[in-house]
């Protein structure tokens, strides 16, 4: 999803910018309003936050979709929720997801995924998983980089399930982590 060396990892990007996004999403129309709901969040929050400012132009004007949505000013906060994902080498994935504030590093957010138990999406979770895995270890043996990742699968009481949490870490300070069950 984010294989663009020009630019950082971005939701939104992806949603108007990528034509792959519309296959990533089950219902590319409630994704898409729901990334700019939520960038209109964040613009209430921080009107001068360049980086905010510098996406949304870009955004507006390479994006028909995106200008729509943005002038419909509609401003959404989520902190838990179901979302649906169309993955390429794993299927479907319905994930509930739980989102929290980390309180030392104002503006950081961690978002949470977990598959309900025993269902598809556990076993595509599980699925994608192991094969990221395999990439980074490949990877890993042919990569001599400052960026460093570290995947953790902890079994959760009773056997019903597993959380997975996979953290990226470069020495530019830069960490990415998504946890999933």
């Amino acid at each position: 999803m984010f294989d663009d060396p020009r630019r950082s990892a971005n939701m939104a990007r992806f949603n108007f910018l990528d034509p792959r996004s519309a296959d990533f999403y089950p219902d590319w129309d409630d994704a898409a309003d729901i990334s700019v709901a939520l960038l209109r969040t964040e613009a209430g929050r921080d009107p001068y936050d360049r980086g905010l400012t510098d996406l949304v132009g870009e955004l507006s004007t390479r994006s028909e979709a995106f200008r729509t949505r943005w002038a419909a000013h509609d401003v959404r906060l989520h902190r838990t929720g179901v979302k649906h994902f169309r993955h390429p080498a794993v299927g479907r994935l319905d994930l509930t997801f739980d989102a929290m504030e980390i309180p030392t590093d104002r503006g950081l957010t961690m978002t949470c995924y977990t598959a309900e138990p025993g269902s598809a999406s556990d076993e595509n979770l599980k699925l994608l998983a192991n094969w990221a895995a395999t990439l980074e270890q490949d990877a890993a043996a042919h990569d001599d980089t400052s960026e460093h990742h570290f995947t953790l699968t902890v079994p959760r009481a009773g056997g019903a399930g597993a959380l997975y949490a996979r953290m990226v870490w470069s020495t530019n300070r830069s960490t990415t982590t998504t946890a999933s069950a």
